[in-house]
C-alpha cells in the first residue's frame, strides 16, 4: 500500500509527469512503502508520505537539472566529455533509497540511549 499518490509527487516537482512516468511513479510508490515499512513501520503517516515523495522524485529526477538529485559532489569537463557525481546517501541515480534526512524524518537517528540484551534476564532487583 503506497503512502502517497502520483499527484503528491507531481505537486513537489517542477514539471508535469508523462503517462509513462505516472505508471512508473505508482510502482515506485508501492516499492517505497515496502522500504519505509522495513525501516520503521511505526512512523507517522505524514512522514511516510513525505519520504515516499522524496524517494520517488530522486529516482525519477525533476527533468530540469543536469545535476542528479541527492548528489553531494560533482564534476564536469568539456572536451574530454567527462561527468561524474557522488550520491551522498549510498544510493544511485534512478533507484529508490532512504537518505540520512529520510531516516531522521522516519524517526531514527534522533535518539540517545542503549539496550542491554541481558536486561531481560534480570528477574528481580537484589538490594545492596
Amino acid at each position: 500500500m503506497a503512502y502517497a499518490t502520483y499527484i503528491d509527487v507531481q505537486g513537489r516537482m517542477k514539471r508535469e509527469l508523462t503517462s509513462t512516468e505516472i505508471t512508473i511513479c505508482d510502482n515506485y510508490l508501492d516499492d517505497a512503502a515496502v522500504l519505509i515499512d522495513t525501516f520503521n513501520a511505526n512512523a507517522s503517516a505524514d512522514a511516510k508520505k513525505l519520504v515516499s515523495c522524496r524517494m520517488v522524485i530522486r529516482a525519477l529526477g525533476d527533468g530540469e537539472e543536469d545535476i542528479p538529485i541527492g548528489a553531494t559532489q560533482g564534476s564536469m569537463s568539456a572536451l574530454g566529455y567527462t561527468q561524474s557525481w557522488t550520491i551522498g546517501s549510498g544510493g544511485n541515480v534512478g533507484e529508490l533509497y532512504l537518505s540520512k534526512l529520510d531516516k531522521q524524518t522516519l524517526g531514527y537517528g534522533n535518539k540517545i540511549g542503549s539496550y542491554s540484551p541481558t536486561q531481560e534476564l534480570v528477574v528481580e532487583d537484589i538490594p545492596l
